[in-house]
Order: C-alpha cells, then sequence, then structure tokens
C-alpha cells in the first residue's frame, strides 16, 4: 500500500476534534470541566497524566537499556529506578487529588479487583485474559 503523507495529514486533521487544534476550544473546554464538574481538578489532571506517562517512559527506558542494549544492571541502575517510581508515585497521587479519590481507597480497591480475579492469590494466563463482566 502506497501512503501519500500530504493525504494522510489531511486525513488526520479532518478527525482532530476542535478542542486539540484550537487552544480557545481546549481552554472554553477547561474552564467547562472546572466549572461544572465536582471532584475533577482539571489543572492538576493535566499535570498528573502528562507527567505520568513521562515518568513512565523514563522508567521503561532504563529497563529498555538493561533488556536489549546489554547495558548492565547495577545499583545505579536500580537506585535510578527508585528515583523513577518515586516521580510515578508522586504523579500518580496527584491524579488521585484531583479526582478527589483517598489514595488508600484506590489501593483496596485494586486489591479486591485482583483478589476475585485470581482466587487463591495465584496467577493464571486464562484468569488475565477471560475477566468477568465489570473487571477492567
Amino acid at each position: 500500500m502506497q501512503i501519500d503523507l500530504h493525504k494522510y495529514t489531511q486525513f488526520v486533521q479532518a478527525i482532530t476534534s476542535p478542542t486539540s487544534e484550537n487552544t480557545f476550544d481546549l481552554i472554553r473546554r477547561i474552564e467547562e470541566l472546572q466549572d461544572g464538574t465536582p471532584n475533577f481538578k482539571v489543572a492538576l489532571m493535566l499535570t498528573a497524566y502528562t507527567g505520568l506517562a513521562g515518568e513512565a517512559g523514563e522508567f521503561s527506558e532504563i529497563f529498555k537499556k538493561v533488556i536489549f542494549h546489554n547495558k548492565d544492571f547495577t545499583e545505579e541502575t536500580r537506585a535510578h529506578a527508585a528515583k523513577e517510581l518515586g516521580d510515578i508515585i508522586w504523579y500518580w497521587t496527584n491524579a488521585c487529588r484531583a479526582l478527589g479519590l483517598d489514595p488508600n481507597e484506590v489501593i483496596a480497591n485494586n486489591v479486591t479487583k485482583l483478589e476475585d480475579r485470581y482466587p487463591g492469590g495465584k496467577f493464571s494466563a486464562a484468569a488475565s485474559e477471560f475477566r468477568k463482566d465489570g473487571d477492567i
């Protein structure tokens, strides 16, 4: 299949939301969300999700180099990973704050979900792929 990147760019532009295209539409949407959505701190969420994505990428990069680039796993590598995990938890906590969630409840609910998914506390490939309704 031959792709014409100019045509593809036109296609992408046609299916991109106005909020993604126009700063004023974005600002208006942020204001709508901030004013009309309880328990959702938009600015804090912007910080949280962009930070989580960036820090997760930095964490992944460490182990990409260890596994695929044959870099040694050293105490320095481990310490670097720990620092990135600290950054991840900082942004994760801000995501909880942005949504008005108690971080302890988020973890407790996750444990309950996983205990239900894996009865007896044992991993099963089948259970990981064929989940009950509502298990996300």
